[in-house]
């Protein structure tokens, strides 16, 4: 994920990483790989660690993250749909 730019602030400075989806998840049971979104550190933070933001607007922030990332590799040709 490191190649994709962030897909909530846009930065593409080398921090992107696959921030999970928090939804779905619980004692033993695990998300999904490919529910991932490219976050970069500050806003990977801000998702998990941060104080601003409600569950719905941390749902609704990881959604658009996803979406962002998703569109961006296939604009790219980095992810080739049938």
């Amino acid at each position: 994920m490191r190649e994709i730019p962030c897909g909530n602030c846009g930065v593409d400075d080398g921090t992107v990483v696959a921030a999970h989806r928090n939804e779905g998840k619980g004692m033993g049971i695990k998300v999904s790989d490919a529910l991932v979104a490219p976050l970069c550190i500050t806003c990977h933070f801000e998702l998990d660690q941060g104080k601003q933001m409600t569950r719905e607007e941390r749902r609704d922030f990881w959604n658009r993250a996803f979406i962002n990332g998703v569109q961006h590799l296939i604009e790219t040709n980095k992810l080739v749909t049938k």
